[in-house]
Parts: C-alpha cells; sequence; structure tokens
C-alpha cells in the first residue's frame, strides 16, 4: 500500500506542477484544435506530433513531403531540415511560420504554410505553402530571418518578431495576410539584445561556436499577451551542444507590441536588459525556446531541455506558468 501511495503521489505532482515528455524535440511549439493538441518542432519537413492530454503523443506526418523548391534555391545547402516553427490561428486558418537557415550563418529565410485544418482526418486537410516572407544575407543584414513568431495587435495589426545573434532580435510589421513584410527592411527595430547598444559592434564568437554568428546569444523570441502586457520571452546563452548546453530563458514586458520591454529591474531588453526565467539544473543541461499559451483557463509554457540523464538529447518540457502578486511570470522548478 505504500508503494502504491508513493506512486499516486508522484502521479499527482506530475499532473499538477508539470510533466517532462520522454520524445525528443527541439523548439516545440503547440496549439489547441477541438480537443487534440498539436506539437509542431524542429525536424525534417517540419515535425508534427498529437496529443488529447499533453501527456501521450502520436507522431504525425510532416507538414512537407519535400523541402520547397524556394528554400532549396535561396539557401544553398538546403535539404528540407526545417528549424523553429511557429503555429498560430489568424485570419479564419492555421499559419505555420518556419525558418530555413545554414547552420552557423544568417543565410537564411523565413517561411509561411496554412490550412484550414490540423486534422489530417479532415477532407479540408491541406498545407499550402506560401514561400518566403523574409531574408537575411551575410554583409548586407546584421541580423538573423530565422525563430519567427506571430504577435497580432489589439487592432488586428500583425507582427512578427525573429532573430539570432548578430544584432539580436527583431519586430517587423506585416502585411493584413501575413505573407509580407509592410516595413522598411533596412530599418527593423531591436527589441532585445545582449549588447549594451545596437550601434555597438557584434561580440565575437566563444570556443566552438561559428564565426560569423558572433557571441551575441539570444535568440526564440515569443511575445505573450497577458493583462495589459505583453510579455517578451527569449532564450540566451548555447542550446545544440548536448551536455555541454547552456540554454536559459529572460522576460520582460511592455504595454505595447513595439516595446520597450523591460525587465523586473526596469532595464530594456534592447540594451543587455532581461529577468532570468528558468535555467538548467542538476537533470537538464539547459532549457529554452519556449512558447506560451492559455488552454482551458490556465497558462503553460513549453519548451525543451537537455536531459542530463539522458546523455543531453533534447526532450519536451510542459510546465503551468504562474504568475506572481506583480504581473511577472513564475516557474518553481524544472
Amino acid at each position: 500500500m505504500k508503494q502504491i501511495f508513493l506512486l499516486l503521489t508522484i502521479l499527482t505532482i506530475l499532473f499538477h506542477e508539470g510533466f517532462s515528455q520522454n520524445i525528443v524535440v527541439h523548439d516545440p511549439v503547440m496549439i489547441q484544435q477541438n480537443d487534440t493538441y498539436y506539437l509542431f518542432c524542429t525536424g525534417r519537413g517540419i515535425s508534427v506530433w498529437s496529443s488529447a492530454d499533453m501527456k501521450e503523443w502520436k507522431r504525425e506526418k510532416s507538414v512537407f513531403s519535400e523541402a520547397p523548391e524556394w528554400a532549396i534555391e535561396a539557401v544553398k545547402g538546403f535539404r528540407g531540415h526545417i528549424w523553429a516553427p511557429d503555429i498560430s490561428f489568424y485570419n479564419g486558418e492555421y499559419y505555420l511560420y518556419y525558418s530555413v537557415s545554414a547552420f552557423g550563418k544568417n543565410t537564411s529565410c523565413i517561411g509561411l504554410a496554412t490550412n484550414q485544418t490540423l486534422d489530417p482526418n479532415d477532407p479540408d486537410f491541406k498545407w499550402v505553402d506560401h514561400g518566403k516572407v523574409i531574408q537575411s544575407f551575410p554583409g548586407e543584414t546584421n541580423w538573423n530571418a530565422i525563430d519567427p513568431n506571430l504577435i497580432v495587435a489589439e487592432d488586428g495589426t500583425p507582427y512578427l518578431t525573429f532573430g539570432s545573434f548578430w544584432d539580436g532580435l527583431k519586430l517587423i510589421k506585416l502585411n493584413p495576410n501575413g505573407t509580407e513584410t509592410a516595413e522598411d527592411l533596412n530599418s527593423i527595430p531591436t527589441i532585445a539584445s545582449r549588447k549594451k547598444s545596437s550601434d555597438a559592434p557584434n561580440p565575437p564568437s566563444v570556443d566552438d561556436n561559428p564565426v560569423d554568428a558572433g557571441g551575441n546569444a539570444i535568440e526564440a523570441p515569443f511575445i505573450f499577451k497577458k493583462g495589459k502586457y505583453y510579455y517578451l520571452f527569449a532564450s540566451i546563452d548555447y542550446c545544440c551542444k548536448g551536455v555541454n548546453s547552456t540554454y536559459k530563458m529572460i522576460v520582460g514586458r511592455s504595454e505595447k507590441i513595439p516595446g520597450p520591454y523591460l525587465d523586473k529591474n526596469g532595464k530594456s531588453m534592447a540594451t543587455g536588459g532581461g529577468t532570468i526565467l528558468l535555467k538548467g539544473d542538476e537533470n537538464w543541461h539547459g532549457v529554452g525556446h519556449n512558447a506560451t499559451y492559455t488552454f482551458n483557463g490556465a497558462d503553460y509554457i513549453i519548451f525543451h531541455g537537455y536531459d542530463a540523464n539522458d546523455e543531453g538529447r533534447p526532450k519536451l518540457i510542459i510546465k503551468k506558468l504562474d504568475w506572481d502578486k506583480n504581473g511577472w511570470p513564475v516557474i518553481t522548478n524544472i
């Protein structure tokens, strides 16, 4: 009886406090359609999973069976491994932004695919690719067109935040269809960076990290509206190194989508600010690339962590997100 009671206690804690998933994912995002949760993440053709309870996951077919031709032409060496998707319901359809890139370089593009439904058994299920939305070029743009996230203002204006290393995280207004940018690409504002000034040179790379990317280790922006604030989540330090990963999450907030996003100390994220939300521990070498949602009246944060008990493999983690008395997000443990 004591063993049964202990097992039930553990299961109860996992249910209420959050639960890690024993599925290997990188850069997860999620959405709910009817009674099913759909998870999209980095993978060949964009990996897709489905679940009725956010615990047991079923592997679905990838979004793309073949690499988009436009992406092969735009990014030399691209063969279909697509990074960091972002899923939203917008304009009566499901919008899936995604990244194609050369590793460690800003030879990158963000594309868009849409679907009327996410249910693969629905006769209307069909991904329609709209091609390139934005592109970055080595030596021309001091930003990287990856890690997209769509946020829609209260007046219906769509914005795309994105970025990795170089000058930091960017924000740009889109056209009403969300298929093209609606602002000058030469003056995209930086909303988060580890540099003290956007005019400062990019810091050099460290250790064995890509030289072109430099050392401004910030990426994976995600904007979430809660109450009167827009919260900007981002990841700093280094992903993708297994047991040597140092990924951690930061946050700031603003009353307007364009910012400025300030941390708990009032420092702008555009000039090196950002309050640490979560970092690795003895069980996880690093945690990051989060997305935040409200499902059935509760707020959740989902992200990947590098499992210290499984050779640093990236695993899915889902946590309920709490808020303190001053309106800041809180995660008590991983």
